[in-house]
């Protein structure tokens, strides 16, 4: 008697399961063959009867074209049911066994038809290479069905072309000696479908072996929690095979860089494009955490290359902290701004303090009046040509930074800027990054350390000038600065520098506009962006400078 558990006769029994699944499928595959084989021996048996049928046919045609009768029956009769051509015509579709035989004028009206009422109408089919002194054969569809045909030119006694002769074949009978062959060829065919099964039976068996008696179900399984593992993590994940294409793309991955699953497959450059984001996971550039940015995204990448000369590279988002770390060093900086008005404040107090108890009441009041309306006038002076309110605290917050490094942030006269901004937020980030490159490049270069801004509307078009009288960039490392990870400063605490100017570009390009760099006429740098498309509807506003030859500009 059996003492074996059920747990024990289910995997005795599993085994046989997975074994009997693989062999199906593999004498399928050996049927499929099989029926392939013989598919691709009739193939050519079809072709070769359909041969014969249609030059049949021609010489059928051949033959009544050489009777000089017809032709001449053809030009001086009508075309009747009970005419001559049609008499001729009939005596030798009966004879020969074909399906039709017709006779037809240069004009393709016909003066012979198996079907009568069809006499004296025009052909179904186009009679132009017979008419032009050309043989035909062809498989074809016409109003007595598909058959196979002969075409030639009909001659007259001096070889002049007067009409042409169109005989068909029935198809069914071709058909019917391709079918007649058929019961021979499943014979053989079945002898290879043995032998097919044979072998697949020694497949499986290795198959059942090297799977370690893994049903399919456990083997479903486990590619089931490995597609949820890499779906399911927070990094984005890219698969390379060893030519460079995508084989594996997460839903991070697709999200992080901006495409979807259909980029499966494809070369890297292809579905993302050129740029530093292809080179870091080609493999171009080598390193760990590489820094890179697709779109408005700042990515973080490794990559580690595969046993079969693929990759597998691994991405985080790196946005949110690289913001983070702008808004900390914006912070510290406006913290060392308050601290110095800190001080100035105290200074004012003390000279009011000074003034009051000399008694001198008219000049205390003038100089609270000047204190205070300095800083009225710049926040006026901004918010006067920028209606943007972001981009106008924007400005006030940096002239405050800009005045405590010792550097005068001025904003020209020429700029005009309304409110109606599609992507104000993009606009201040370029604003800020700029203006920030432009205050570490000129603090401190030179005694009289100056920024210009300048911000205008033409249409609905959005131009912005950034100019400093800081060292400038040499015209070899112009297209530089806008990469990732490029620059000249030491790295902040924390994390890497060479970002600001590449979201600069790259916001610009989003709307489809540019990002520059030239000289400055102060012999600084000058950058422009122009961004197309930037408000909500065509504007014109622009404020024109007070002196043609000269732009003035407001420091504040």
């Amino acid at each position: 008697m059996s003492t074996a558990s059920p747990a024990r006769r289910l995997r005795f029994g599993l085994p046989r399961r997975v074994f009997a699944q693989v062999l199906l499928m593999q004498v399928a595959i050996a049927a499929g063959v099989a029926v392939l084989a013989t598919g691709l021996f009739l193939a050519p048996l079809s072709d070769q009867l359909d041969d014969q049928a249609m030059r049949r046919a021609l010489a059928i045609a051949q033959t009544t074209a050489a009777q000089p009768r017809i032709a001449e029956d053809l030009r001086t009769s009508l075309p009747t049911a009970d005419g001559p051509v049609q008499a001729e015509a009939e005596r030798i579709r009966r004879a020969s066994g074909a399906e039709y035989v017709v006779i037809m004028n240069m004009h393709g009206v016909r003066w012979s038809h198996t079907d009568r009422s069809r006499i004296g109408k025009v052909v179904s089919t186009d009679p132009s290479d017979a008419l032009a002194g050309r043989d035909v054969m062809e498989i074809d569809d016409g109003t007595l069905g598909r058959s196979a045909r002969g075409k030639v030119p009909l001659r007259n006694a001096d070889g002049a072309i007067v009409g042409a002769v169109s005989v068909g074949i029935e198809y069914d009978s071709v058909r019917a000696r391709l079918i007649h062959a058929i019961p021979g060829l499943f014979a053989y065919a079945g002898g290879a479908l043995a032998v097919g099964a044979l072998a697949a039976y020694l497949i499986s068996r290795r198959v059942q072996r090297q799977t370690r008696d893994l049903a399919f179900s456990d083997i479903a399984a486990l590619l089931a929690e490995r597609e949820a593992m890499l779906h399911g993590i927070r990094e984005g994940v890219v698969a390379l095979d060893r030519s460079g294409r995508i084989r594996l793309l997460n839903d991070e991955a697709q999200r992080l860089l901006a495409v979807d699953g259909a980029a499966i497959g494809l070369p890297l450059e292809a579905a993302l494009g050129p740029g530093r984001t292809t080179d870091v996971l080609a493999g171009h550039v080598t390193g760990t955490d590489l820094l890179t940015v697709r779109g408005p995204r700042v990515l973080i990448a490794n990559r580690m290359p595969t046993d079969d000369g693929g990759a597998v590279a691994t991405l985080r988002d790196r946005t949110e902290l690289e913001q983070l770390g702008r808004e900390l060093d914006s912070t510290r900086g406006l913290i060392d701004a308050l601290r110095a008005q800190d001080h100035e404040h105290a200074n004012h107090m003390h000279t009011l303090l000074g003034l009051l108890e000399l008694e001198m009441y008219e000049e205390a009041a003038e100089f609270v009046g000047e204190v205070a309306g300095a800083h009225r006038v710049t926040a006026e002076q901004i918010t006067e040509k920028i209606k943007d309110p972001l981009l106008a605290a924007l400005l006030v917050g940096k002239a405050t930074v800009a005045a405590e490094r010792g550097v005068a942030l001025g904003v020209s006269s020429d700029t005009a800027l309304p409110d109606r901004l599609v992507d104000p937020r993009g606009l201040v980030t370029i604003v800020g990054n700029l203006v920030d490159n432009a205050l570490d490049a000129t603090a401190g270069s030179t005694r009289h350390a100056r920024v210009e801004v300048v911000l205008r509307a033409e249409g609905r078009t959005a131009v912005l000038t950034v100019r400093d009288t800081g060292p400038g960039v040499p015209a070899d490392r112009r297209e530089s600065v806008f990469m990732e990870g490029w620059s000249t400063k030491e790295p902040p605490s924390h994390g890497k520098r060479g970002i600001g100017l590449a979201l600069v570009r790259r916001l610009a390009e989003r709307q489809g506009g540019t990002a520059t760099v030239t000289d400055a006429a102060s012999g600084g740098a000058e950058f422009v962006v122009v961004l197309p498309e930037a408000f909500t509807d065509s504007l014109t506003l622009r404020t024109e400078p007070q002196d043609a030859g000269a732009h003035e500009t407001e420091e504040v």
